[in-house]
């Protein structure tokens, strides 16, 4: 990918308007609407701003919520947290570590084994494919 912009002009350039709504004005989409909602194709979920990877099919679940959810981000690295105390409520925010794109709450209902939900918009992630060889190919 190019360089990550600096500036929100930048930003606007590089994004659809929802995606910089959802990863630079910290939006979020309605329930149930978007692209990943119910999506189960194999693949790693990457940041729709930067392309960092963020997230593995592999702990992608239906929590049943309206977004797609993750039981734990690639690693470590690959997402930070801040407090989050908007509209009355005290959640966690889930950012990009790479450029500090919104891309939704973390929440302690999940299943096991980390008992987390990481609730994310669609619009913040696209999903890249897994490749799969054809039987023969090596």
């Amino acid at each position: 990918m190019e360089k990550t912009p600096k500036t929100p002009d930048g930003w606007k350039k590089r994004l659809t308007p929802e995606e910089y709504r959802i990863l630079r004005e910290k939006g979020t989409e309605r329930p149930f609407t978007g692209e990943y909602c119910h999506t189960k194709s194999p693949g790693t979920y990457v940041c729709a701003g930067c392309g960092n990877e963020l997230f593995s099919s592999e702990t992608k679940y239906d929590s049943g919520s309206g977004w797609p959810s993750f039981w734990r981000p690639l690693s470590a690295e690959s997402v930070a947290t801040e407090e989050d105390d908007k509209y009355g409520m005290h959640r966690t925010e889930v950012l990009c570590r790479t450029c500090g794109g919104h891309l939704g709450h973390v929440f302690d209902d999940g299943p096991q084994p980390t008992g987390q939900r990481y609730c994310m918009n669609s619009v913040a992630l696209k999903l890249v494919p897994e490749e799969k060889t054809r039987s023969g190919d090596e």
